[in-house]
């Protein structure tokens, strides 16, 4: 009885989670558990399929000792339908105590039928914050009695752009027990979850498989948006002595083309394209044309309506987006002769939004990316917002009267161009190694 031995769970909970089969408790669940039953906030990050979600659905379910009243003491939000019927199917699987009503709060249905829903009673509310945030606003969902506030799949959230309906609601609700559960942590989430989780307990599990695929080597490069993307892939195969050969994957052809004029600037007739859009642009037919040219460094391949594409002896491979499918991600980086020495180096560009891609890459795997520093010359892109804001300041600023006491220094030094710098931050290892690779020119 490891859960009777471990955790202060309700009996009713204990006897159901054996009879289930969940003999024992995984990594997630033996840290967070109790720290959610002594009432503390938490945090909980761990890939998919870690039990986070078993977790938030026995922390629930626990609050409940004796039958329920039909007023909402709990909300959970989920990043959209599909997650919030996973949630569901869920606590059908493990409640026994029937006087709990669960009601969800979805696009699926009509707002006028979830309020007729709530208004016949509920003790648990599972919502995406968009509608959960609607039918509040309409006065139908009663956060009054809500102590118990969770935010599934957080990192999902944040990627559908649904940060605010999450704090309004989350800053509605009085003194309240707040979890967040998420495969990554990020700035984007982190500015999303400050305003409302008031010194949490984190916990954090990795539990990577025990099998590895044979995949190339791989770098992760960290970056805030697609124009810094874009500077440090210019600013990488600008260096022609080392990127010899290099395969750049975008998920879209429209991608892919963006990326090509930004190249194309300066490597001209040597970077090309697999089946463009327009006839204009200097293209391929296929990987082997590519290859056997010597006069084409970069090609860019979309990964929409493309084929398995053959890059066996490839010295770089560099995917600029993650594909939303990460079997596509693997067959690009699998190492089909691991018993030779591998020379392929495979560079991942990846923003906050696509870091749980990443890891779950790195779970199908068995193997983490390597992460990488960003070199010293790269010019880091502003994001949207943050231009449009210094636009705002620059326009109010036009209208104020400058001070002739104040002293403006003028800049005493310029940077340097790229083409003129070569730092990559690399280990020198790893230098040594990609030096080698100049003979695939």
């Amino acid at each position: 009885m490891a859960w009777a031995e471990k955790f202060k769970l309700n009996k009713q909970l204990i006897k159901t989670v054996t009879e289930l089969g969940f003999t024992q408790p995984k990594e997630i669940q033996q840290k967070a558990l109790n720290r959610i039953i002594g009432g503390q906030d938490v945090i909980g990050i761990g890939p998919e399929g870690c039990g986070k979600t078993t977790l938030l659905v026995l922390a629930t379910l626990n609050r409940f000792k004796h039958s329920a009243d039909g007023v909402p003491k709990a909300l959970i939000l989920a990043p959209d339908q599909e997650k919030v019927f996973e949630l569901l199917a869920q606590f059908d699987r493990i409640n026994r105590n029937k006087t709990i009503r669960i009601v969800s709060l979805h696009a699926g249905t009509t707002t006028e039928q979830q309020m007729d829903d709530l208004a016949e009673g509920s003790d648990i509310v599972v919502a995406t914050p968009d509608r959960a945030r609607a039918i509040y606003l309409k006065l139908g969902l009663n956060l009054n009695k809500v102590d118990f506030f969770a935010v599934d799949d957080a990192q999902l959230i944040v990627k559908k752009g649904l940060q605010l309906p999450v704090v309004e609601l989350a800053n509605s609700i009085g003194k309240a027990q707040r979890l967040v559960f998420t495969e990554v942590m990020h700035a984007k989430l982190e500015k999303m979850i400050a305003p409302f989780m008031q010194l949490p307990a984190t916990v954090e599990v990795e539990e990577m498989p025990d099998t590895q695929l044979p995949v190339h080597q791989q770098m992760l490069y960290h970056v805030p948006n697609f124009g810094t993307k874009l500077n440090l892939l210019n600013l990488f195969l600008y260096d022609e002595e080392l990127f010899t050969k290099t395969v750049v994957f975008t998920n879209t052809r429209l991608t892919a083309e963006t990326v090509y004029k930004s190249l194309q600037n300066r490597l001209r007739k040597a970077v090309t394209l697999i089946n463009p859009l327009s006839f204009e642009y200097n293209k391929v037919n296929d990987i082997n044309e590519f290859k056997t040219d010597s006069s084409l460094r970069v090609l860019i391949i979309a990964n929409e309506g493309t084929e398995a594409i053959d890059i066996t002896g490839i010295p770089f491979i560099i995917h600029l987006d993650l594909p939303a499918e990460k079997e596509v991600y693997i067959q690009h980086i699998q190492n089909h002769a691991a018993n030779a020495e591998d020379e392929t180096l495979a560079l991942t560009f990846a923003t906050d939004l696509e870091l749980d891609q990443v890891r779950r890459i790195e779970h199908a795997t068995g193997q983490k990316m390597q992460k990488a520093d960003l070199p010293d010359e790269l010019v880091i892109e502003k994001d949207r917002k943050q231009k449009e804001e210094e636009k705002e300041q620059a326009k109010a600023k036009k209208h104020t009267k400058p001070d002739p006491n104040q002293y403006v220094p003028g800049e005493a030094f310029h940077e340097k161009k790229p083409e003129n710098s070569k730092t990559y931050n690399y280990s020198s290892g790893t230098k040594a190694k990609m030096n080698m690779k100049k003979k695939h020119g």
